[in-house]
């Protein structure tokens, strides 16, 4: 029994290890010399971000799985939640050496250019003069210096604020801790007169800080944050069917989410023993969760520098402006209804651009045969031209029907603004099903002609939102296919009564649909032995079944392409159980954000695209739609965006089989992000040969590995 579950664990890998090593590989990309300066400056900021929201949910889910169950076993790795955290925290320290080198880099080559970040000792008299002028009018006004103490009460500390920490001492010898929050309105940096060089305000607030504590002598400070578990948890059973008791209680679980228990504490500088010891007393924090990272401890500032910098600059560092095209295979004077009526249309974001969708809406809005528009909305942005045409619609007598899911991570605010926006416009308002985020792509537009009804569907792999539809690669499929349209139709209907497991004849829906469409598949790949071929691009892969069912495709012969982008909890290369199985990751310019599944080879190639990556979540316990794509230029164009990213040879990484990285290498990169920029997948330049045959170029990388 023991070997078996030893053999189970062969081939898989820990998730959150796994996301780690792709934050890893997010930060690589700031240490890429082909990368403008200011871009590689993003990717250390998206990297801290990214690493802050992995404390504040995965760390924060397994820090209360390790107080509510903790015997509990992880699936792919027979670690329980205690050796989980475990090996996080071994993990974090080297990631933090590898930043602050790739950081030190990147602000040296753009000192180059004269952007500096300051250090207060450097400073001219003149600047000097202004860094104190800003403190004072600005800064000190506000500040709240507080002395914890016996008679003074541990103050609650923000997630992600930035704090001044002082280390005390009165004329007794007595030891006491004081704190100073940055102020929530206080700029984040001051720009010089040269405005290219400036000073975080931090370093300001730090300067100014011995002479905030009168009676008390500061021994030591440094600027400290606190990240919180942020892994609120929603009971629907509370809710019943009142949607306004629902998003009261939302409300309310939002407020909690910043006085959940500090999983991490960061500190700009080492401390004493001494210091450390009173602050960890302070927070409540173990030693292993405080961190030094002598980067800036919030970097969401960077972007905000950018703007603030001469436009020249700024532009001469960044990528070239990209500007979506209007897909070649639509033409902009005529409606859209009618092109997508005469045969199905896929755009492929961010190098198509979203406005044909845009228009789509638009011209159902004030199209009189239109009787409704159905949509399912996740993440918004903030000023939508999505819902301004579902407003136009809704004025001119149209039924308009919203699944707002409003436990979008984050998000959940903004959606909660949407949401009451919208049902004060007229709208019906639904707020997904019970106990299953319904994270679907699907707008439904019902027509009527000639005393017959069309239905026009639109799925897509990404949300309805015009900011990430210029930064995610995704794709929008549109089709007045009639089955199609009764399966979207059947759908919402579902989703007003919470049926789940409703009955299609062509969509796939999970939690029922899936992940059986999936195993059923890729079993047919198996019967076919080494002539089986199946390829998967998503984001993520933890589900356990699916890495079984493709490990036993490998065994078969079945070659397994997956393109990955994060998460990839299945191990390739493993001598007698992956061998077949190769993954590939690309992290680039845009976020890889679409999904493709692919069965068989060519021509015969059953191809889908879905809003569904292959994790447990997706698959078990979200709402989630696949969709086959039978057009065969449309299969065709799906075909290209695989083959050029399995071509790519210059932000690819391959994933060996312990789990780690080996970036690909080749005397002529390619860049398949870049080639998208450049050749329309709807007018390619040059034809892309059939699925490329990566087993035995990989296996003498492979063969050298385990060597």
């Amino acid at each position: 029994m023991q070997e078996n579950t030893q053999k189970r664990y062969r081939y898989t890998q820990n998730r959150e290890l796994s996301w780690l090593r792709f934050d890893q590989r997010v930060l690589e990309e700031a240490a890429d010399p082909s990368v403008p300066a200011l871009e590689r400056l993003k990717f250390i900021s998206i990297f801290s971000s990214n690493l802050d929201e992995f404390f504040m949910v995965r760390v924060g889910s397994i820090f209360d799985l390790a107080r509510m169950t903790p015997d509990d076993r992880d699936n792919k790795s027979g670690w329980t939640p205690e050796e989980q955290l475990h090996h996080i925290y071994e993990v974090i320290p080297g990631l933090l050496t590898m930043k602050k080198q790739i950081y030190s880099a990147v602000m040296e080559e753009l000192g180059r250019s004269g952007i500096q970040d300051v250090e207060m000792e450097k400073l001219d008299a003149s600047e000097l003069k202004l860094v104190n002028h800003f403190f004072k009018t600005e800064l000190l006004p506000v500040l709240s210096p507080i002395l914890i103490g016996p008679n003074h009460p541990v103050p609650h500390l923000t997630n992600k604020r930035l704090y001044g920490a002082a280390l005390l001492e009165d004329k007794k010898g007595h030891k006491a801790l004081g704190i100073v929050p940055m102020p929530e309105t206080a700029a984040p940096f001051l720009t010089l007169s040269d405005g290219k060089r400036y000073v975080r305000t931090e370093n300001i607030l730090l300067r100014w800080l011995p002479t905030m504590f009168d009676a008390y002598t500061v021994k030591e400070s440094c600027v400290l944050a606190v990240t919180r578990n942020a892994d609120i948890s929603f009971d629907d059973d509370k809710f019943d069917d009142n949607e306004a008791d629902f998003r009261n209680q939302m409300t309310k679980l939002l407020k909690l989410r910043d006085h959940l228990a500090v999983m991490r504490v960061e500190l700009n500088t080492q401390i004493s023993g001494e210091f450390r010891k009173l602050l960890s007393s302070v927070v409540r924090v173990e030693t292993h969760e405080v961190f030094v990272d002598k980067c800036p401890l919030n970097m969401r500032y960077v972007f905000r520098l950018i703007g603030a910098l001469p436009k020249e600059l700024s532009m001469r560092l960044q990528y070239p402006a990209h500007h979506p095209r209007w897909a070649e295979d639509l033409r902009r004077d005529q409606p859209m209804i009618s092109q997508i009526r005469q045969r199905d249309r896929l755009l492929f974001y961010p190098y198509d651009s979203v406005d044909p969708f845009l228009h789509l809406l638009n011209e159902a809005a004030e199209n009189p045969k239109v009787l409704s528009i159905k949509i399912t909305i996740y993440r918004m942005a903030s000023s939508s031209k999505i819902v301004q045409a579902l407003c136009r619609a809704a004025e001119n007598g149209k039924e308009v029907l919203v699944v707002m899911e409003l436990r979008a991570r984050f998000d959940e605010e903004n959606n909660l603004e949407w949401s009451k926006m919208l049902e004060e416009s007229g709208y019906q308002v639904i707020y997904g099903t019970e106990g299953f985020k319904c994270h679907s792509k699907i707008c439904l537009i019902t027509m009527r002609s000639h005393n017959r009804t069309i239905y026009l569907t639109q799925v897509g792999t990404g949300n309805y939102n015009e900011k990430t539809n210029a930064m995610y690669t995704d794709l929008s499929f549109m089709t007045v296919d009639q089955t199609i349209g009764e399966d979207a139709s059947a759908f919402f209907r579902n989703m007003l009564v919470n049926k789940l497991d409703g009955e299609y004849k062509r969509l796939l829906v999970s939690p029922y649909g899936i992940k059986p469409m999936l195993l059923r598949k890729i079993d047919e790949q198996i019967t076919r032995g080494r002539d089986g071929y199946v390829c998967i691009k998503a984001n993520s892969v933890t589900e356990r079944e699916v890495m079984d069912k493709l490990a036993e495709a490998s065994r078969a012969g079945v070659e397994v392409q997956l393109i990955i982008r994060g998460i990839c909890c299945i191990l390739p290369g493993v001598a007698g159980e992956t061998e077949n199985v190769h993954v590939t990751s690309v992290v680039g310019r845009f976020l890889e954000h679409a999904r493709i599944y692919q069965f068989g080879r060519g021509a015969d190639a059953e191809m889908y695209i879905a809003s569904a990556d292959l994790m447990t979540r997706n698959l078990n316990r979200r709402v989630e739609i696949a969709c086959p794509i039978q057009d065969e230029e449309l299969r065709a164009e799906l075909r290209w965006i695989l083959d050029a990213q399995l071509r790519d040879s210059a932000k690819a990484s391959l994933v060996l089989p312990d789990g780690s990285y080996c970036r690909k290498h080749s005397a002529e990169p390619f860049d398949s992000q870049d080639y998208f920029l450049h050749t329309s997948m709807h007018k390619p330049t040059e034809a892309v040969a059939e699925p490329i045959r990566l087993a035995e170029r990989l296996r003498g990388l492979l063969d050298k590995f385990r060597r």
